[in-house]
């Protein structure tokens, strides 16, 4: 049963040029790093020091996943691409609102 569940995991990829188990590596291995990125920015913001450079890495490590596959992958259908922009700006714009409010919420405990 493993097996068979296995190989339909991986038949998925192949008609698109992109092994999942690599995708689903890279999403889940960003993660810590797309963390550690906001951490940076929050602190940048926080010091007043420039945050370009942590939203830039955070950005990337946001997106990551999705870079492999379109480099790597072909055939890509136009709804999957519609999908993923979509999940792309919402989740850019949750993340940038909490950290908003990371960034006001550390300088209301600086100010105190």
């Amino acid at each position: 049963m493993f097996e068979a569940i296995n190989q339909w995991f991986l038949s998925l990829g192949k008609d698109y040029g992109v092994n999942p188990y690599i995708f689903g590596a890279i999403y889940v291995g960003a993660i810590p790093f797309f963390l550690a990125s906001i951490g940076w920015l929050v602190r940048n913001a926080r010091t007043h020091k420039p945050t370009v450079w942590p939203a830039m890495c955070a950005g990337f490590f946001f997106v990551s996943a999705y870079l492999y596959l379109a480099i790597a992958g072909h055939n890509i259908p136009l709804w999957v691409w519609i999908f993923l922009a979509v999940l792309v700006v919402y989740g850019a714009w949750s993340q940038i609102h909490q950290t908003r409010k990371k960034i006001a919420r550390a300088r209301e405990d600086e100010a105190c």
